[in-house]
């Protein structure tokens, strides 16, 4: 069951991601949902780094640092996208 939360948490915060970076991204969806589950290890990671991986109550800095983390991944991961897929598409 733990599969089906990390598409769910990963396709969310993948979506949050490309609507809070600007402009157009290009990576199709299944792709966003990858970057969003690798964002949110790499959040998980830092958390677990800096000691707030467990509170009491909601985790609210752990739950930021994987938004961090989906957002940069997302970033970054599209540039890779589309240098890879290379230029054919335009915004």
């Amino acid at each position: 069951m733990h599969w089906l939360w990390a598409i769910i948490v990963g396709f969310v915060l993948g979506l949050i991601a490309r609507a809070i970076l600007p402009g157009r991204q290009h990576q199709p969806l299944w792709l966003t949902t990858l970057f969003g589950i690798a964002g949110a290890i790499l959040g998980n990671a830092v958390a677990t780094w800096i000691g707030v991986n467990e509170t009491r109550g909601i985790d609210w800095i752990r739950h930021l640092l994987q938004l961090a983390g989906a957002v940069l991944v997302v970033g970054v991961g599209d540039m890779v996208y589309m240098a890879l897929r290379g230029s054919k598409r335009t915004a």
